[in-house]
């Protein structure tokens, strides 16, 4: 890409302005994204960009960012092929951003899930910057890069595994996160808490599918406090999640809590399905390092002690997924 770093962080800063500008050209985008897949709601839609443009495009926050990092001046671009997730809506964009910056080229392979929003925005910057057309492109396979980020289920990781094994590669497996609870947590932090649980009906790595809770928890407050969700039964696959897994629990005679919009199961695993939530308790004196022996499979830790309540689906920019420096990959290629 013979674009200068400033350039492409000036191109990054316009496209953040633009996320917020309110444009009824994006207002446009969005209601296809939405009608295209379902389980992207506008206002799920319009959190994720928002985060996008004041997580990700701000100037100070993109310059500050990069200089962590030796940047050569001038480069010689590999083609970096991306396989894009589509759980959530945008969920691709920071390995864009990486990529962009490190003055990469890339090959997209966009979700059929989130093929709407990535690909507007891509459009958007080889509208303003035509010499990017051939440094990004977007293709249905990916043959030919010099090396590759994948994100997928764990079944098609390991297929990644396999079929990227001789070039550099980023591959990444299924990831979730758990919470851990201490007993006096105020009404404002359940609700707090409530966003890292149920943001983008709980599809994100991000997203908390497990509590940890003393010993004679009161579960009443937690309940209350996450009935401020209770719209996501207003859409069908959330609430057809629910019916099942509610019928599911009867069937097996399982004990469960619920306020009518999720289902509480005590369980080990700290994956849970879509409108379930698993919990655990411990006794007094015990860590959460004495519960996540398997820490491959947990993107972030919510409590007081931890990533705030609230905050798991706001990463900044150097939050990298799976923990892994996708800019040091760029950077060495």
């Amino acid at each position: 890409m013979n674009l200068t770093l400033q350039a492409r962080i000036d191109l990054m800063v316009q496209l953040g302005d633009y996320l917020s500008s309110g444009s009824s050209e994006l207002d446009a985008v969005k209601v296809n994204a939405s009608q295209k897949n379902s389980w992207f709601i506008p206002r799920f839609i319009d959190f994720a960009l928002s985060g996008i443009a004041g997580q990700y495009l701000q100037r100070s926050k993109l310059e500050a960012w990069m200089r962590k990092y030796s940047l050569p001046a001038a480069r010689v671009p590999k083609n970096v092929g991306i396989v894009m997730a589509g759980n959530i809506p945008a969920v691709g964009f920071h390995d864009f951003l990486c990529t962009f910056l490190a003055g990469q080229d890339m090959t997209l392979k966009l979700s059929s899930k989130d093929e709407v929003l990535i690909s507007h925005l891509v459009e958007k910057l080889k509208s303003w910057e035509p010499a990017l057309k051939k440094h990004i492109q977007i293709k249905d396979m990916l043959k030919g890069c010099d090396a590759y980020i994948a994100t997928g289920s764990n079944n098609s990781a390991r297929y990644f595994q396999y079929y990227f094994r001789r070039y550099p590669h980023i591959i990444r497996y299924n990831r979730t996160s758990v919470a851990w609870l201490e007993g006096d947590e105020s009404r404002e932090e359940l609700e707090r808490l409530s966003d890292d649980v149920f943001l983008y009906f709980g599809l994100g790595c991000r997203n908390v599918t497990k509590l940890y809770v003393p010993e004679g928890y009161d579960f009443i407050p937690l309940l209350e406090a996450f009935k401020r969700y209770s719209f996501l039964k207003d859409f069908h696959h959330y609430s057809n999640n629910f019916d099942y897994n509610l019928s599911l629990a009867l069937l097996n005679k399982s004990p469960y809590m619920t306020n009518e919009m999720v289902l509480l199961l005590d369980r080990e695993s700290v994956f849970s399905p879509i409108g379930v939530l698993h919990y655990e308790r411990y006794e007094q004196g015990k860590e959460i390092k004495d519960f996540l022996h398997d820490d491959d499979n947990i993107q972030c830790i919510v409590g007081r002690r931890y990533l705030p309540f609230g905050s798991s689906q706001k990463p900044s920019l150097d939050d990298y997924a799976d923990g892994v420096d996708t800019m040091r990959f760029l950077n060495s290629l």
